[in-house]
């Protein structure tokens, strides 16, 4: 890999490039490292993040949502900070509203 500090160095005739020069295009290297870093990673996450927090803001009561634990269960009750879910005819639980993960599409009939 031919690099811009090799270049720079067969090209000084006499005496040594200057180091702050070759620091700078040193970390200039890396830059696009960090540029696909971050729309690799670090950007789907933010975004996948901020979907969850607009879907957790929009429950309401009836709709079917899926825990992270994967307990199935239809909102009855709502506040602040938890959710109440139905999962059986008489069992009613209570999650923080984070618990949340998905929100499950009724079937079309």
């Amino acid at each position: 890999m031919f690099l811009v500090t090799d270049a720079l160095a067969q090209g000084a005739g006499s005496g040594s490039p200057n180091p702050t020069l070759t620091l700078l295009l040193q970390m200039l290297q890396f830059a696009p490292i960090f540029l696909i870093l971050y729309f690799l990673l670090i950007r789907p996450q933010q975004q996948q993040a901020k979907k969850l927090k607009q879907m957790i803001a929009a429950l309401k009561k009836g709709d079917k949502v899926v825990t992270s634990g994967g307990i199935v269960g239809t909102v009855v009750g709502l506040d602040d900070a938890r959710v109440v879910l139905r999962v059986a005819e008489d069992v009613k639980l209570e999650f923080v509203k984070s618990a949340v993960v998905q929100v499950v599409a009724e079937p079309a009939k």
